[in-house]
């Protein structure tokens, strides 16, 4: 409780360095990707690109991130769930652990989460008004998959189906929601792209599921991982992994997706060094880590190519 009350005294600096830390920002590519991409995907198809919407766009997703990871430390420590992880790996799992650290109280993290939410809406509404209605449906549903993720009644994380919620808001939704906006329109070739983002970013969640295995099994968090144990959960990885460059691979071949972006390809070797250290340490949190911090850069880096790809069509 000192150290609580030691935030509320600390300098403005200081509180944005925590707050940056709570939100877990490096993260906020999980937002950049799919928001990028959807425009990049506009542009290509003759659509220019709205520089004002866009920043509008990838602001009110960044608060809808933060709202949902800050919401996320609240939850996971009114279950137990964080106090009793002993294998988490920061930054990767386990939460901010802020709440844990006695630099936050769980009061001011939940405000916080709604205060994230509150600004994530507002942008959103600017965006209904400005470019549609299509506009508050997709944010309505990202908006409560992101606050009842890991907060009861509906605890979707604890419900066997939270990494595929989090592919489809963080990928499909949020892609359609950014094209839309620079469009105002939808696009089939927009779903199509989205799955290799939509595989990855729940690759993220999947993966890190693994060091919290024990943590969330006793707090009764039961994802994937935990009902099918550590062993058999490394080949949900392995399916994820090699579902993600089928797609690019099947959307070039339908000619749904131009062939430029076989590009993301290049990902291809760091995926199967991930798959393999996965396989061979899924159940000893130390050295699986290169795993959890390389499912993230191929996240990141896919994205980016896959937007060079649209680029390269456009252009040449």
């Amino acid at each position: 409780m000192q150290q609580v009350s030691e935030f509320t005294t600390a300098p403005l600096k200081r509180k944005i360095l925590i707050w940056l830390e709570e939100v877990r920002a490096p993260f906020f590519t999980a937002v950049l990707v799919p928001v990028l991409l959807a425009s990049i995907i506009a542009w290509e198809q003759g659509y220019p690109i709205q520089i004002g919407y866009f920043l509008i766009t990838l602001l009110a997703g960044i608060f809808l991130h933060a709202g949902t990871n800050v919401m996320n430390d609240f939850a996971d420590d009114r279950s137990g769930c964080d106090p009793i992880n002993v294998e988490f790996v920061r930054p990767f799992t386990g939460g901010s652990r802020l709440i844990q650290r006695g630099t936050l109280s769980a009061r001011q993290v939940l405000i916080g989460g709604i205060v994230f939410f509150a600004l994530s809406t507002v942008l959103g509404l600017t965006l209904v008004t400005l470019r549609g209605i299509p506009i508050f449906y997709l944010g309505l549903i990202g908006t409560f998959c992101g606050i009842f993720y890991t907060l009861p009644p509906f605890n979707i994380a604890a419900r066997g189906f939270g990494e595929l919620v989090v592919g489809l808001c963080f990928g499909t939704l949020m892609m359609l929601g950014a094209y839309y906006v620079q469009a105002q329109t939808f696009s089939i070739e927009v779903v199509v792209a989205s799955i290799p983002v939509a595989l990855l970013i729940a690759g993220i969640l999947y993966i890190n599921e693994f060091p919290d295995y024990v943590a969330d099994r006793d707090s009764g968090k039961k994802h994937l991982v935990v009902r099918m144990g550590r062993p058999r959960a490394f080949y949900g990885y392995l399916a994820i992994i090699a579902l993600t460059y089928i797609s690019i691979v099947v959307g070039v071949i339908l000619r749904i997706i131009p062939p430029y972006t076989l590009i993301a390809l290049l990902t291809l070797p760091k995926a199967i060094k991930a798959v393999k250290i996965a396989k061979a340490h899924h159940s000893n949190t130390p050295e699986l880590v290169p795993a959890n911090a390389a499912t993230v850069f191929i996240h990141l880096l896919t994205g980016l190519l896959l937007s060079a790809g649209y680029v390269m069509a456009a252009i040449l």
